[in-house]
């Protein structure tokens, strides 16, 4: 009798993680693919050859772009070498991609840089967070940015039992930011069963010098997060979800959901466009070859403009769409004075004149 319920359960387990795995295979879209839309001026940038995650745009023009994420499952080009952060201006005539220097004290061999966000104190002071994984971790690096210098200066990492699997951050305010958590389980092959099975465990938290805490939650897996410019509206893309979350922001720092904005596509990082407001989401239009990457048969990169996102039609339209022949894996993209520069997971980036 006990080996008749034994083998009825594993049956009934088996029959459904079938079931969620060709499920999991129509949530991520396996067979999609796209037709190309791409700006006529348009390049790789020189330099930025193993990735460019993130992307945050200082209103003057200046761009940081974090490069060199290893992240379990995906592929990484330069597995021996430290992330980095890169500076480019956007107000030159042909602007370049420039490593910056870190200083203070940071150990530049643990880093492995994810979601960024910058912060622009009352005496115009730039900080620069940074979601970092060393040794698999989950941190937030502060660095001081030095225009003359071109550098960075380490401030200070901040731990905490919640910062687990962080994706990406958004800071408002003097070491105030909300952070995604885009896995419940850090074990890869757990990570591989969560996905599959669906489970929402995923959140939003805040964090401050003098509160911690999960703001948001229910998600499949929180990725990309940004504000609107006015700071009363926090987006949070949703990524097996292909979503965009509208979430609104209290004075306590929770956050609401007011309504949610499906793609069809997988969401990564989003951005706004400081000129209209407008979400910038990078996405992934065909991720089973992200997963299952073959250099022949690259992932493709795709990005979206999501306009009058908290009224009753939002309007998506197409920036950029490339069936990896030119871009793998797009992430995210950031706008500024009509120039766009697109990132990818491992791949390169790309430069684009509107």
């Amino acid at each position: 009798m006990g080996k008749l319920v034994v083998l009825t359960l594993l049956g009934a387990s088996l029959a459904l993680i079938g079931e969620r795995l060709l499920t999991f295979r129509e949530r991520v879209t396996a067979s999609r693919e796209i037709q190309s839309i791409e700006p006529q001026n348009c390049h790789l940038i020189e330099g930025l050859e193993n990735g460019s995650e993130d992307i945050d745009i200082l209103p003057s023009g200046l761009a940081f772009i974090s490069t060199g994420l290893k992240y379990p499952g995906m592929p990484n080009f330069a597995p021996d070498k430290p992330g980095r952060i890169f500076l480019m201006d956007l107000n030159e005539q042909n602007p370049k991609a420039q490593a910056l220097e870190i200083s203070g004290g940071f150990d530049k061999k643990s880093l492995n840089p994810h979601g960024i966000s910058t912060f622009i104190d009352k005496d115009n002071t730039v900080y620069l967070y940074v979601v970092n994984h060393p040794h698999m971790g989950s941190t937030v690096e502060i660095f001081k940015f030095e225009e003359q210098q071109r550098s960075l200066i380490y401030l200070k990492t901040i731990k905490h039992e919640l910062l687990k699997s962080v994706n990406d951050i958004v800071v408002l305010g003097p070491e105030k930011f909300y952070a995604t958590r885009d896995h419940y389980f850090t074990s890869y092959f757990l990570v591989l069963l969560e996905l599959i099975m669906d489970f929402h465990w995923t959140y939003i938290l805040f964090y401050s010098p003098r509160e911690v805490k999960v703001v948001a939650q229910g998600f499949s897996s929180a990725n990309g997060i940004t504000a609107s410019l006015n700071q009363k509206y926090v987006y949070v893309a949703d990524v097996t979800a292909k979503n965009i979350h509208i979430m609104e922001k209290h004075d306590n720092w929770n956050l609401t959901q007011v309504k949610v904005i499906h793609l069809g596509t997988l969401v990564d990082n989003l951005t706004i466009d400081p000129a209209t407001g407008d979400i910038l989401a990078g996405c992934h239009p065909n991720p089973m070859k992200l997963l299952n990457y073959n250099p022949e048969d690259p992932p493709g990169s795709e990005v979206l403009r999501i306009q009058d996102a908290l009224s009753d039609k939002p309007r998506v339209s197409t920036l950029y769409a490339n069936n990896g022949s030119v871009l793998q894996a797009s992430t995210v993209a950031s706008v500024y004075h009509r120039k766009m520069l697109i990132g990818t997971v491992f791949h390169k980036a790309l430069y684009c004149e509107l």
